[in-house]
This record gives structure tokens, C-alpha cells and sequence, in this order.
């Protein structure tokens, strides 16, 4: 039996083991995860005591603290509302709750809050087996924590999108409180603007999920889900948009109805959902706003280049990517079936196998009881775009993988190349090396 100090030493290895494999000898495409620049690594660092303290209590209608029930909360308060108020100038909104863990609390305060606004309990929802995440879905927190009834989109599979004539119908039928965009897999913008005015029919709340989307979102490159009419946005803050973990809800106080909305979903937030909130990551997360308000649209418009690059360069290799005569994706990621090289599992775990990680992933048409050996794989380039690569070396990482999806060559002797590749690209782009390098930049403009 190990003993206590046997335990800690390996954790101790286990932490430095992960931290030198997953950051200097794998190459990162797994869709759902970001990259952390130098500088905002750093200022999470400089955040030690706020990560111990604790913080709950009320927020106002500009998403700043309102009251809270601790002392020594001067600094805290203040870093609190600096964070909030980058968001909001980012996203150019007038109210946004950074108190938020993570993209699943902000969907479980977004969802709670706007249907107790609407005093309605449906939801129309993109199905699951089509990109939704588990969280809006009945089978997880939408329906099992929340009781909320799922109607789902209509989905053409064919287009991979919510197919707007026909959900128009759903909607009108169903009569929700809530219609939610976004997802998890989620390669072309949604009819986000084309349903609009149906919600607006029957009195819906316009809720999109961009968690996997929000950095695309910043840089101006995927859509503007308020010019379309999304009355909340719900997101992680660690994906496209590369921040510390932890969420964020933001919408525009402009109307009587918007005020119960953001009241209903404050109140999910604090006391229904949250107490302490893990404020240490504000600070980080303000300079990650400052990164993308200053080179988010090089870094998103470089990201979709290098997807659609590697969509394309796969294609014409013998890899069935989806959505051909769509440009294959208008986001950060591709979605390939990979069937005939053994599906998703197989495939996923020899890319692993070199060092390159990917996520195995179902496609709409699967058995969604196959969630263990399906046939897609979710291919994610929002780390490599930040580490520097293009096109062309795009096409070089590609070629790795197809020596180790048509079995050219053993995974261990691809690993070597990808190792060597990734120290090419051992520095973080579209972002600040350190603070200070912020501070200067600052200064100058």
C-alpha cells in the first residue's frame, strides 16, 4: 500500500510530467481548449492571494459589484468590476458576470435565469448528436438539473446547421421561453438573424452559447451575435478565446424585458449557483480581453485560414472531411469521418499515440449510443494558429497525420517528427511575452 508521501511525490511528477508533455513535445488540437499567453500566465501568477479569497454578494444592472457580505474587499471589488468592464468594452455590450466558473455554470445561470424571466420551462435547443453541448440538452443540465422541456431545431445535416424555415415552424409550435444557439461542434455561423423575428413572435429569449466561438467572435471573423439578435451570450473564456478557465455572461440593459432577464439570471448566479467565485482569474482574464482587443482579429482570421487549409489539404489527400462544398468550415475546427481508416477511436488514440492530440467526436448521422468508438474526429486550430503556424505548415503538420491515419508509418516514429516540429513553434504569437511588455505597448498607443 503507498504511503501518504509516496502519493505526493508522485503527484509532484505526475503535475511536472504533464506539464512538459502536453506543453513542449505534443502538438494541441482538441477543439474545446485554449492557450494561455506568457503575459496572461503571468498575471494569474501575481494573483496568488485573490485566488484564496472569498468573495459573494449582489451585482447592479452594469454587471458591477452592487454589495458583497466580507470585509477586505476594496482591491477585490475593484478588480471585479475592471475585468467586467473590458469584457463589455470588448464585446460592446453594457452589462456582462465574470463571477462565472466556467461555460457550463454560465449556461446553468443563463438557462435558469431567462426561464424564470419568461416564466417558461421550453427550450429550443440544436439537437445533441448535432453539436450541442450536454449541457443544453435534457439528458444533462438543461433537463436533469434544471427540468427544463427540450424542443430541439430542426438540423440539416447536409448544410451541418439548424435549418431556419423549418425550425421557424418548430418555434412557432412550440411557443418557448428560451431558444438557444451554439455548440460544441460547431463549424458555420447559426441562423441566428433568420429566426430572430419568430422568437421575437412568441416572446422567446435569444440565448447562443459561444463558448467555442467567443475568440472568433472577438476578432470579428464568425458572426456578432448581438447585430443578430442574441439577448445573451454564454461562454467559456478558454477556448478560441484564450483566457484562464471560467465563464462569462453578457447582454445589453436597454429594456424593461432585459432588466428581468439580467435580474433572474444575477439571482442564478448568486445565491442559486455560486458563492465564492473564483476571483484570482479576473486579472488574467482583463489582460486576455486587452490581447484580443489588439490582435484578436490577426489571430482569428489567421485560425480560420489554417482550418479551411487543413480541411482542403486533407480532402484532397483521401480523408473525408465534412462539408466540401461548404469551404469545409467557417470556424476553428473541421470535422472528419474517419471511418474507413477505422473510426474515431482508433484513429484518435494513434495520433496520440505521435503526439498529436485530437479528440474522437459523433457525427450527426452515427448511433449516438457509440460514443465510445464513433466515427468522427473534432480537429481543433486555435493553439497552433497562436504558436505561429500557417498555411504551409498546416499542410506539414497534415502530412504528419496522414503517415499515421493510413498507417505509412508507426506512431512512435511520427512522434519524433512532431516533437521536432513543435519546438519550431515554442513561442506564444497575437499576445504580450510579460506585463510589461503590456504596460509599454500601452503607454505607446
Amino acid at each position: 500500500m503507498e504511503t501518504f508521501t509516496d502519493l505526493v511525490l508522485k503527484l509532484i511528477e505526475a503535475t511536472r510530467n504533464h506539464e512538459y508533455y502536453r506543453d513542449v513535445e505534443c502538438i494541441n488540437m482538441i477543439a474545446s481548449e485554449g492557450l494561455k499567453s506568457p503575459a496572461v500566465k503571468q498575471m494569474q501568477s501575481l494573483a496568488s492571494d485573490l485566488e484564496g479569497r472569498y468573495a459573494e454578494g449582489e451585482n447592479d444592472l452594469e454587471g458591477h459589484v452592487k454589495v458583497r457580505y466580507y470585509q477586505g474587499q476594496k482591491y477585490m471589488t475593484q478588480v471585479e468590476n475592471y475585468a467586467t468592464d473590458l469584457m463589455k468594452g470588448l464585446f460592446k455590450c453594457n452589462w456582462a458576470d465574470v463571477r462565472i466558473v466556467s461555460g457550463t455554470h454560465a449556461n446553468l445561470a443563463t438557462f435558469k435565469g431567462l426561464s424564470l424571466a419568461a416564466k417558461n420551462r421550453k427550450m429550443v435547443v440544436t439537437p445533441l448528436s448535432c453539436g450541442a453541448h450536454i449541457s443544453h440538452d435534457y439528458t444533462g443540465l438543461a433537463g436533469n438539473v434544471l427540468g427544463l422541456e427540450n424542443i430541439n431545431h430542426v438540423y440539416d445535416i447536409n448544410e451541418f446547421n439548424i435549418d431556419p424555415d423549418r425550425s421557424a415552424d418548430v418555434i412557432r409550435a412550440a411557443k418557448p421561453g428560451i431558444v438557444t444557439f451554439g455548440g460544441s461542434l460547431f463549424l458555420f455561423p447559426h441562423p441566428l438573424k433568420e429566426l430572430k423575428e419568430v422568437c421575437n413572435e412568441v416572446g422567446a429569449y435569444v440565448a447562443y452559447d459561444a463558448s467555442h466561438v467567443l475568440g472568433l467572435i472577438a476578432g470579428g471573423v464568425f458572426q456578432d451575435p448581438f447585430k443578430e439578435g442574441a439577448d445573451i451570450i454564454s461562454s467559456s473564456t478558454h477556448k478560441t478565446f484564450p483566457g484562464p478557465q471560467g465563464g462569462v455572461i453578457m447582454g445589453n440593459f436597454d429594456s424593461s424585458r432585459m432588466e428581468r432577464a439580467i435580474k433572474k439570471i444575477q439571482f442564478a448566479v448568486f445565491p442559486l449557483s455560486a458563492s465564492s467565485t473564483h476571483l484570482g482569474r479576473l486579472p488574467a482574464l482583463g489582460i486576455a480581453a486587452l490581447e484580443m482587443k489588439l490582435f484578436g482579429a490577426e489571430l482569428a482570421k489567421q485560425i480560420v485560414k489554417n482550418a479551411q487549409t487543413a480541411g482542403q489539404y486533407l480532402y484532397e489527400n483521401g480523408v473525408k472531411v465534412l462539408c466540401e462544398k461548404k469551404g469545409f468550415t467557417r470556424s476553428h475546427q473541421i470535422a472528419v469521418d474517419i471511418r474507413s481508416f477505422g473510426g474515431g477511436n482508433k484513429v484518435a488514440q494513434a495520433l496520440e499515440d505521435a503526439n498529436i492530440i485530437i479528440n474522437k467526436n459523433l457525427l450527426p448521422y452515427d448511433d449516438q449510443g457509440s460514443k465510445s468508438d464513433p466515427s468522427g474526429l473534432r480537429i481543433g486550430f486555435q493553439d497552433v494558429t497562436r504558436r505561429g503556424f500557417r498555411e504551409s505548415d498546416i499542410k506539414h503538420l497534415c502530412d504528419l497525420m496522414l503517415d499515421v491515419i493510413k498507417g505509412k508509418r508507426k506512431p512512435s516514429e511520427v512522434k519524433t517528427d512532431v516533437i521536432a516540429l513543435k519546438k519550431e513553434f515554442n513561442t506564444v504569437k497575437y499576445g504580450f511575452q510579460n506585463i510589461e511588455e503590456a504596460l509599454s505597448y500601452i503607454k505607446k498607443i
